[in-house]
């Protein structure tokens, strides 16, 4: 079953790189947002030689066009897209701070589980990683009662408005019940539900995250915003600078654009962007952690990154 369990893991990419040399700055592709923001890139090109070439039919088409209102207008883009990038970097690093009080919590309870039976404890070990497993998957809009049926040996309710919470709610029972029977004590009860409590935080927490995006608004009118001041900056430049207007150009568009794909994808950390969390290699994480507390072995290969990347 673990096989099976374990073999299923989609391909969710985080970009793991240390700082950027002077060729990484010139070259690098991989782990850039470039390749999101190319044919924005193009478009702007393709205006800017248009603009260049009406300068140049038409000289003083473009002279009452002044570049002043674009510095000042620059100024306070840039700040206002800061402050939207800084909103969705704490979204990112907030589901990053969840998912380690996951991992510890889970680590937590399976030390509080030494005492027990092998059957008690591989009972609710395996619930752990079903937990864990749905977690990931509720998160992504996925099947979230087949990632549990992985390693749950009973039935899942499909028709329950949270499956992964359920999961949950079968330790707690388990544990009452191991009360009920005196095989362990209230005191031990309590500690292991506050464990139990600790990762129905974590859920909560994840769950507000991926059901609370940035205000549509504020993200359509930074968007809209940007494309017009890039749109008309060519105009501006292309009759005093001539062919040197691409640069400025495409260095505003790859500046402004970037910024905002790059908050786009940090808005939701538990989506299938580059810069999303690994959630695959830290459910992974449990799972051999889990295993490894149970005595197996033949524990799944962890998942690494690859050319940067960590999936």
């Amino acid at each position: 079953m673990h096989a099976a369990a374990l073999s299923h893991l989609a391909d969710t990419p985080m970009i793991l790189r240390s700082k950027p040399s002077f060729k990484d700055i010139i070259f690098a592709i991989n782990g850039s947002i470039l390749p999101r923001i190319a044919w924005h890139l193009v478009a702007m090109t393709v205006l800017s030689v248009i603009a260049i070439f009406a300068a140049r039919e038409h000289p003083g088409i473009f002279a009452r066009i002044s570049a002043i209102p674009f510095t000042l207008t620059g100024i306070a883009l840039s700040v206002f897209m800061s402050f939207r990038n800084n909103a969705c970097y704490a979204r990112w690093w907030e589901g990053r701070v969840l998912w380690g009080e996951l991992i510890i919590a889970c680590r937590s309870f399976a030390r509080q589980t030494a005492a027990l039976g092998d059957d008690d404890r591989r009972f609710l070990l395996h619930r752990l990683c079903a937990f864990t497993a749905g977690l990931v998957a509720r998160l992504r809009g996925e099947d979230e009662p087949a990632a549990i049926r992985r390693w749950h040996d009973t039935d899942v309710d499909a028709q329950s408005p949270n499956p992964t919470n359920d999961v949950l709610d079968g330790i707690g029972r388990h544990c009452l019940a191991l009360v009920r029977e005196h095989r362990i004590g209230e005191i031990h009860y309590s500690v292991l539900e506050g464990q139990l409590a600790a990762l129905a935080k974590v859920q909560g927490g994840c769950e507000r995250i991926a059901l609370t995006p940035v205000p549509f608004a504020y993200s359509l009118l930074l968007h809209r915003t940007a494309l017009v001041f890039c749109l008309m900056l060519p105009f501006a430049l292309a009759g005093s600078l001539d062919w040197w207007t691409l640069l400025p150009v495409l260095l505003v568009a790859y500046t402004f654009f970037g910024l905002e794909a790059l908050g786009h994808q940090l808005e939701d950390p538990f989506g299938l962007d580059p810069n999303a969390l690994p959630l695959e290699a830290m459910q992974r994480t449990v799972e051999r952690e889990m295993l490894s507390v149970l005595g197996h072995a033949d524990l799944p290969e962890p998942i690494l990154p690859r050319d940067n990347v960590l999936r």
